[in-house]
């Protein structure tokens, strides 16, 4: 994403012509960087050799999922659905690992028929569940056990995991217990410890403690896993916030974790694949003037990207067409939904706009359109994917008749 004589375009197509050609509100998504995203992380984590499984839960457009097959990556799904979707993007089983607290028995049921690599378990009722169905098909299961290690991981609150007040993984002395009890049943296999403690993290040392409390606990059992699953949680740029996770520290640390114990490594990123590779091209519907701020008001609303509401996350907003003139007052980004959440962003001097205007909402490809609704029964938008000079639609809009 550059501007060329003032005009902003993703890969070799200016934002202008995306938005009259598809209209807005319109998700872009740029194949080159996406790309670029996947052939980074393999660069910098080459020296472990990762099973790399994306994070479906990120993004699980179709068209995005096999793009994400080409180049050979696997996926951690969180549901059936999930499941679906990726076998359909041709992902092999054999590169998929299902997690999530709450999988139904039809979940189960259809995850083993399947034969994906492991199914991470993170509760004694969900092994025993899966010992039950193993027994009935006369099968012996692989499974993972997700290990809450109660690690903070300087993210924002809403999306901590690895703390011991969240309802993910099981205790030190619950996992050492499970560990005990099924390690030699008839049915299942545990080959895999899980964890993940958060996401958007930006710092090694969050990961340094989780590996420090995991090597404690596999010295402690004694036990020998094939699969060390380290989830993902590798946060971008939003915002203000310039800093990256520090790849080669983060596999340092791996690699003398690894002198110690020696397991294949599973990652689950799906935030620092496609994160910043997506964008939310939107018009300035209005720009009411109040006392101390302009509201801005575009065609883009919560319903279309939720996390500002949700999370209190900033994405940067940036104008299709630069002008060097900028305006003192504060301008607050807001989209046109009943609800005073449905705010995007406060910026103070922002250059010079007017009603009809394209902007752009950066940094939307992951938890974007997968956590779009239809409140106020708003169709979803369009998403689109640009390679090189190309433009694809790879979701159509939604109708509102098809809604009605």
């Amino acid at each position: 994403m550059k501007y060329k004589k003032r005009l902003l375009y993703i890969e070799n197509v200016s934002a202008e012509r995306i938005a009259k050609k598809f209209g807005t509100p319109c998700y872009v998504y740029s194949y080159d960087k996406i790309s670029n995203n996947i052939n980074n992380f393999k660069k910098n984590f080459k020296t472990i050799s990762p099973l790399i499984c994306f994070s479906v839960k990120s993004n699980s457009n179709l068209k995005i999922l096999s793009l994400i097959n080409k180049f050979g990556l696997g996926a951690d799904v969180v549901s059936k659905g999930e499941l679906i979707r990726a076998l359909k993007a041709k992902i092999k089983p054999e590169k998929i690992v299902f997690s999530g607290v709450g999988k139904t028995i039809d979940e189960l049921k259809f995850a083993i028929s399947k034969k994906i690599l492991l199914i991470n378990t993170e509760s004694e009722n969900e092994i025993v569940e899966i010992e039950k169905i193993a027994k009935k098909n006369k099968k012996k299961i692989n499974i993972g056990i997700r290990l809450n290690p109660n690690i903070d991981a300087q993210t924002i609150k809403k999306i901590s995991t690895g703390k011991k007040e969240n309802k993910f993984g099981v205790t030190e002395k619950k996992f050492l217990e499970l560990l005990k009890k099924y390690k030699r049943s008839k049915f299942i296999s545990i080959i895999c410890l899980s964890v993940h403690i958060g996401s958007q993290i930006t710092s090694h040392l969050p990961y340094k403690n989780m590996l420090n409390v995991v090597n404690k606990i596999i010295q402690k059992s004694k036990y020998k896993f094939k699969y060390l699953d380290l989830g993902g949680g590798m946060g971008i740029q939003y915002g203000n916030n310039l800093n990256n996770l520090d790849y080669s520290k983060y596999n340092q640390l791996i690699k003398s974790f690894l002198k110690k114990n020696n397991s294949k490594i599973i990652f689950e990123p799906g935030r620092s694949i496609v994160g910043n590779a997506g964008y939310l091209i939107s018009k300035i519907t209005y720009i009411k003037e109040a006392d101390s701020k302009n509201f801005v008001i575009l065609d883009s609303a919560m319903n279309d990207l939720i996390r500002p509401a949700l999370y209190g996350a900033k994405h940067r907003i940036i104008p299709s067409k630069l002008n060097r003139k900028k305006i003192s007052k504060k301008h607050e980004f807001v989209g046109p939904i009943c609800e005073t959440t449905d705010t995007f962003l406060n910026v103070a001097n922002y250059q010079k706009i007017k009603q009809g205007d394209i902007i752009i909402i950066c940094d939307v490809g992951a938890y974007g359109m997968v956590l779009s609704s239809n409140y106020n029964l708003r169709p979803k938008p369009v998403e689109i994917l640009v390679n090189k000079s190309t433009t694809k639609i790879i979701t159509k809009r939604q109708k509102l008749k098809n809604i009605i």
